[in-house]
């Protein structure tokens, strides 16, 4: 129910805005978006079932990590309702090659994503310390910190070169200081929580792009 949610919801900021069902680039990533995803459920389905609870609970505790998902949500809903506006007005796009571009990089952030899931079995959307969690420090892990923060800056910055949306890219970029707040609130609920947290944080210094960030 949710992933059909989700296609709907996704749907409609593209298509309405667009005023056609013939934008093509809108098309694609709802493909690459969405068929992704359901392969991955079904697996998780049959072979870690916990893990897929835990990533459909949604409900956050910290009230700080609220707000970052109103801004997020806000962010998203901006970005593709001008993408399809974009589409609509004919506004400045990017070069043809640029779509083959998004679609690679935007696999690429999903089998990242699908990487980090095999390696942290406490992998939530909320921000908590689970019971007899411990510091995963291994694989991705050991190179940053936040290996699945990673994966959505790649997925969700490759989306408006998907969709031919310069002005979608420049929205998007919002998501820089939104991820950055989250991390910050995250790794003190982490400190506080979680034991060799901290020790962790010393030894392994970028958060999410090695030697940059």
């Amino acid at each position: 129910m949710k992933l059909l949610a989700g296609v709907v919801l996704v749907g409609l900021l593209l298509f309405v805005p667009a005023g056609s069902l013939d934008y093509r680039a809108g098309w694609i990533l709802m493909g690459i978006l969405f068929i992704p995803m359901l392969l991955a459920g079904i697996v998780m389905l049959a072979f870690k079932p916990d893990l897929l609870r835990k990533r459909l609970q949604a409900r956050e505790e910290q009230a700080e990590q609220r707000g970052v998902i109103a801004a997020s949500g806000l962010m998203f809903l901006a970005a593709f309702v001008v993408a399809g506006l974009t589409y609509r007005f004919g506004w400045i796009s990017f070069p043809a090659w640029t779509e083959l571009i998004g679609v690679a990089l935007f696999l690429a952030g999903y089998l990242l994503f699908a990487e980090v899931l095999c390696e942290n079995e406490y992998l939530s959307r909320t921000v908590e310390v689970q019971e007899g969690q411990r510091v995963v420090d291994t694989g991705l892990y050991g190179i940053v910190r936040h290996p699945m923060y990673a994966a959505t800056l790649l997925l969700f910055l490759s989306m408006p070169l998907v969709l031919d949306a310069p002005l979608s890219l420049v929205i998007m970029l919002a998501y820089l200081p939104i991820i950055s707040r989250r991390i910050a609130n995250e790794e003190q609920v982490l400190e506080r929580g979680l034991p060799g947290y901290r020790a962790y944080k010393e030894r392994v210094r970028h958060r999410i792009i090695p030697f940059v960030w």
